[in-house]
């Protein structure tokens, strides 16, 4: 990297931005609710990750949603390194 550049990491993202993980449809047979869920999960910080759920939820998006074989976002993710921050997201969305 020059010198003159600074590297910026896990820089915060606005609204509008996070909003965008809304839009993205799925190829297959993937709920879009679902499909939604892993691509923000994919995409964003914790931070923003919490951000963008309130976002779904207000879109009427389902938190509950599952895949072909009955697994929902939690177990799709659960045996990942670094997912136990986002699932408590979803928890406390979930009530």
């Amino acid at each position: 990297m020059r010198k003159d550049k600074k590297q910026v990491i896990g820089e915060e993202i606005g609204d509008e931005a996070i909003k965008l993980f809304l839009l993205p449809e799925p190829a297959d047979d993937t709920p879009p609710s679902l499909h939604k869920l892993i691509k923000a999960y994919r995409g964003l910080r914790i931070d923003d990750f919490e951000r963008y759920i309130g976002f779904f939820q207000a879109a009427g998006y389902d938190l509950g949603a599952r895949d072909a074989k009955g697994r929902d976002f939690i177990e799709l993710v659960a045996d990942q390194h670094q997912a136990r921050p986002y699932i408590e997201v979803i928890e406390a969305a979930r009530g």
